[in-house]
């Protein structure tokens, strides 16, 4: 059970990041869309590369060392995970509920079919997410995220 609260924490996480993002408009989230949409905001004035740039460095850190620092620290600290299957399929699990949040929550609903992400001026652009994207970021989710998994229990394990 705790593995599903902390896959939905994980979530929210990521939640509460998209939001401060958008906080002041769409624009502000840009850092997730394609280079074309992130070259014609820039063009109309409505952000800078540097300002881009900045926003995907904090966003980045404040995404990957939650997942790479506090899940499996929560899976070995807090729940006790010994060895390496055990640890696996929580971090697993952990990855695999918010993976799949942000595919079908904020990829295929928020972003898709709500106006919460449309910059002005990008119409033309959408999807925003379009398929070969789409599919690499599945492609993460269901084989990243455990990779990811696999990969830190291992070392863990090595290390203790």
């Amino acid at each position: 059970m705790s593995v599903v609260l902390e896959g939905i924490a994980f979530s929210f996480w990521l939640l509460l990041i998209c939001v401060i993002l958008i906080k002041d408009g769409s624009v502000g989230g840009v850092i997730f869309y394609e280079n074309d949409v992130k070259e014609r905001v820039v063009e109309l004035g409505l952000i800078t590369k540097d300002e881009i740039r900045k926003r995907s460095i904090i966003s980045s850190i404040a995404l990957f060392a939650p997942l790479l620092f506090a899940v499996p620290l929560l899976v070995y600290r807090v729940n006790g995970a010994s060895g390496f299957k055990d640890a696996f399929l929580q971090m697993c699990g952990i990855y695999l509920i918010a993976g799949l949040f942000d595919r079908l929550f904020i990829d295929w609903y928020w972003v898709g079919h709500t106006k919460a992400w449309i910059i002005p001026g990008t119409e033309d652009l959408q999807p925003y997410i379009p398929k070969k994207t789409l599919i690499g970021k599945w492609l993460g989710t269901l084989i990243g995220f455990p990779l990811i998994a696999a990969i830190i229990a291992k070392i863990v394990e090595l290390l203790f």
